[in-house]
């Protein structure tokens, strides 16, 4: 299993990461800044997609499609984030313009 990184360090890299790449972002909800877990609004051209952090089979990070396969309305994605920080109340919330629906971050898709 890889060692985790603390969820306030890992934002800030993909913040910068986003920066770089040219594509704004924004921290909307600040979670435990040691071990929240993480939401990723990706904002496209055809709709919203949220990311959620998971572990793949092997326990290496990977990130989950919590909205599904296809791109959704705007409304579904917040509701969809609200269920979840309504769970866990640790939760970071990010969000990043993303035209074709890719993170601007390394991800290992499940």
């Amino acid at each position: 299993m890889e060692p985790k990184v603390k969820a306030g360090i890992w934002v800030s890299m993909a913040i910068r990461l986003s920066d770089m790449a040219g594509r704004p972002a924004a921290v909307l909800r600040r979670g435990d800044p040691d071990s929240g877990g993480i939401l990723c609004i990706l904002l496209g051209r055809e709709g919203c997609v949220v990311l959620s952090q998971a572990r793949d089979a092997e326990g290496r990070p990977a990130w989950l499609r919590g909205t599904g396969s296809a791109p959704v309305e705007e409304a579904l994605a917040t509701a969809y984030v609200d269920r979840q920080v309504q769970r866990d109340p640790d939760l970071w919330v990010l969000e990043f313009e993303a035209p074709d629906l890719l993170p601007p971050f390394e991800a290992r898709m499940i």
